[in-house]
Parts: structure tokens; C-alpha cells; sequence
């Protein structure tokens, strides 16, 4: 960071990487130690600080960190205000200079009274008020997309999920009948997703909709393809390939609405930001495509648009429906994709949300589902040898699948899960659970 930057008096807040900056170009000391912190960790304040106005008398906490180096000491004027065992210097800054740095995340929902370490900087610290409202993001978003697409006509991709349901109703306020809604089955989809889309968004939103079955073509781009990367890039392509032929019948639609958000965009790489996956309404999107792309939700994160959703009006059961990858179950099956696969893990699938829903879980978990690695392990039925399919059960809390941690699932709600699973679904014997918290692993295995 330009130097010059530290003394103009604006204040600062470093995060993780942003904390360690700062101490190494003011003169402190960064280091690897051999000993990184990854999810959960116990955080102990040792001096006081405005960020920490919050935090209980015990001075301790719960963080969420993600770390290799770490900083061993502060620049001069500085003072250390927290550690954890993994990190000396979890805290630390100058209040004369309003600079402040933090190696946890105080902004993902596992850390605790984050959020209020956050407001006390910005309000406090900084002196801003909280004028931003979802009415706010509403009215901005409305206007900006009348500005972008003018009187054009305009094309929607219209998963079911919550983020392309929020963008179509906020699009569809803008523009009313220049959007068509498409909706391409992949076969790919969860059980009985293709006729909720058609009843939700034909029947009671009575939007112009486009229902394209497209599974062969899915599955035959999909053959022989075990790279997650390769797998998402040519679902991306395969879906942009779909919505062009479509613009052809629909006026030479050349806007086309997405329901990007900022984690798939930070997750899919940028200038800053490393790679971990490219969504393939971002990283996998071909070069050429015609279309100028309409992402009135890419600033937000899915707490935000669940909140938006509501203000437009959504039923609750779309604006709290469980997130749903794009790409479908392809990147929950981890291998070559292909349709015996894609119908095991769909029928297993739909038993985890069963049983999620009749143990009343459904709404406390971020997402909770099934995924199948395609290899095959060696069982016992009555009294003969089989060889099939694991499935592994995946659950987790967030708010905003930045960070994630494992459910912690009733045991009796696992054992129902993993009999069913076994006793209904031919081709599976063998039920696992993953508790592996994000980071250091993502929610999805793909």
C-alpha cells in the first residue's frame, strides 16, 4: 500500500492479511512460525480497544481465522490488544492515528460479536451513520438496470434458487414485461425442482417463461470430464450456448440477468484474489458470449439478498430456500459426471432434506446435502458381498457461505438418514459425514 496513505488521518481497519501489512510496512515483524489457524479459535484481549467495547468482561472470544504467518510484533507506537495460541499479536493499533488491525475475521458470522466489532469502527472509530437501507438497494438497483438495458429485451436465467429468484423480481420491477425468464433443465436438478420452477414462476408470478430440457446436452459435454474446473467452465458455456439460441426467439434479447453475488465473485479469482473455484456465472463464462450481463445482486452477500427478497415480496419459501449450486449436482459428484451417477445422488439427496426438514433443522442450516465421490467400497447385503457407491451427508450454518462451519446433526437424525439412504436408494452402501469447517475446506466439494 502507497505509505503516504498511513498519514493522511483517515482511519483503518486491517483484516488477516490487511493486519499483517500494516505491522510490516510500520515497522513490525511478520512471520511464519510453522503453526497456521484455521476456523475456530480462542481469542483473549490483553489491552483495551474501541473495537472491543463489546466483548465480554472475560475479555475471551470466539474468532474465525485463516492463517499461515502471523505477526510477532508491532511497530513502534503501536500497542498488542489480543492473542490467540496460534498468533501473538491477534490485535493490535494506535488510537492517536485511528489505525487498526485484526488477524481474525470479524466479518463472517462465526466470529463472535463481530459484526459489533465492525459497527464500533465504522461508527465510532470512523463516525459514519447507518443510512443504507434494502428500501436503498432496491431503488438503486432499479434504476441502474432501466439506465443499462434502456427499452431492450431482456432474458432472466432462472434457476429456482433464491439469488436468481431475487434478481428476476427486482429486474421484472424495472423493466415489467421486457423480461423473459429462462429456465434450462440440465438434469442435473434437485427432485422435483423442474415443476416447482414451473408452478412458482408460471402460475404464480405469471412471468413470460422459457422451459428448455437440455439434460443430454449437459451430460454430453459433462462425459468423460473429472477436473472441477473443466466441469464448471463447460457447464457455464453449455448454459450461455442455451440462452443465445434462445435470444434468437425472443426479439434478439441481448441483456442477459444473472444472480451473481460477491462471494461467487471473490471465489472465482480477481486481480486480488486468489481462485478457489470458478462459479460458472463468473469464472466460467466462454469469452464470446453475445450477451452484456444484468447482475443487479453482485455487490451482496445472501444474508443481504434473503432481506431484499423479502422487501420485493417473494413468498418465504423461495427467499429461505437452502442455496443451490449452479452447475447442480455435478459438483456433487466428485468424478465423471453421468446420468446413473446424477439419479443415485438425486434420490439420496432428496432423503437428507426429507429427514433435515422433519427434525424441523431445515431453516437453522445454511445447506444441508448429499454428495457422491464416484468410487465404489466393498459392503455386505444379507449374505452376499456388494461393491457401490459412499454417500456422504454435508451440513453446515452461515450466513453468508464465506465461511461455514459443520451442523452438528442429531445422531438419531444421522442414523435415519443413513439407513434410508441405504435401504432406498440401489447402487449406495456406505454412508459418510463430512465435518470439515470452512476454511480450510468449501461448502461444496467441487
Amino acid at each position: 500500500m502507497d505509505r503516504a496513505l498511513y498519514d493522511i488521518g483517515v482511519p483503518i481497519l486491517g483484516i488477516c492479511y490487511g493486519a499483517q501489512l500494516l505491522a510490516e510496512q510500520l515497522g513490525g515483524a511478520v512471520e511464519r512460525t510453522g503453526t497456521g489457524e484455521y476456523g475456530r479459535t480462542g481469542l483473549s484481549c490483553s489491552g483495551t480497544s474501541p473495537l472491543f467495547a463489546d466483548m465480554p468482561l472475560s475479555g475471551r472470544a470466539d474468532v474465525w481465522m485463516s492463517h499461515a504467518d502471523c505477526i510477532t510484533s508491532v511497530p513502534p507506537g503501536f500497542a498488542a490488544t489480543a492473542s490467540t495460541p496460534g498468533a501473538p499479536v491477534a490485535a493490535f493499533h494506535n488510537e492517536q492515528r485511528r489505525i487498526y488491525g485484526v488477524q481474525f475475521h470479524p466479518e463472517v458470522a462465526h466470529t463472535e460479536r463481530g459484526q459489533q466489532m465492525l459497527e464500533r469502527f465504522v461508527l465510532d472509530v470512523c463516525g459514519a451513520r447507518p443510512t443504507w437501507t434494502h428500501t436503498n438497494i432496491i431503488d438503486q438497483g432499479v434504476e441502474a438496470v432501466r439506465r443499462q438495458v434502456g427499452p431492450a429485451r431482456v432474458l432472466c436465467a432462472l434457476s429456482g434458487g433464491v439469488d436468481s429468484a431475487v434478481a428476476a423480481a427486482l429486474v421484472h420491477r424495472a423493466i415489467g414485461d421486457q423480461l423473459t425468464c429462462v429456465f434450462v433443465d440440465t438434469g442435473l436438478m434437485r427432485a422435483g425442482e423442474s415443476e416447482q420452477v414451473e408452478e412458482t414462476f408460471r402460475s404464480q408470478f405469471r412471468v413470460d417463461l422459457v422451459h428448455v430440457k437440455a439434460a443430454d446436452r449437459f451430460f454430453g459435454v459433462l462425459a468423460g470430464v473429472t477436473d472441477p474446473e473443466v466441469k464448471r467452465k463447460a457447464i457455464g458455456e453449455t448454459f450461455i450456448r442455451v440462452f443465445e439460441e434462445v435470444a434468437r426467439d425472443v426479439e434478439d434479447a441481448g441483456f442477459l440477468v444473472q444472480g451473481t453475488l460477491y462471494p461467487d465473485v471473490i471465489e472465482s479469482g480477481t486481480s486480488e484474489a486468489a481462485t478457489i473455484k470458478s462459479h460458472h456465472n463468473v469464472g466460467g463464462l466462454p469469452q464470446d458470449m453475445s450477451f452484456e450481463l444484468v447482475e443487479p445482486l453482485r455487490c451482496l452477500f445472501k444474508d443481504e439478498v434473503r432481506a431484499v427478497g423479502e422487501e420485493l415480496g417473494l413468498p418465504e419459501e423461495i427467499v429461505w430456500r437452502q442455496p443451490f449450486p449452479g452447475p447442480g449436482l455435478a459438483v456433487r459428484i466428485v468424478g465423471e459426471v453421468t446420468p446413473e451417477r446424477a439419479e443415485i445422488l438425486r434420490a439420496a439427496d432428496a432423503i437428507v432434506i426429507e429427514e433435515v426438514r422433519r427434525a424441523g433443522l431445515y431453516g437453522e442450516l445454511w445447506q444441508s446435502f448429499a454428495v457422491l465421490p464416484a468410487v465404489r467400497t466393498v459392503g455386505v447385503m444379507g449374505d452376499g458381498r456388494t461393491y457401490a457407491y459412499p454417500i456422504v451427508i454435508r451440513a453446515v450454518t452461515s450466513d453468508d457461505a464465506m465461511t461455514a462451519d459443520w451442523a452438528r446433526l442429531p445422531y438419531e437424525l444421522l442414523e435415519r438418514m443413513s439407513s434410508r439412504i441405504i435401504n432406498e436408494v440401489a447402487g449406495v452402501n456406505r454412508v459418510a459425514l463430512d465435518i470439515t469447517s470452512k476454511p480450510p475446506g468449501t461448502i461444496e466439494w467441487e
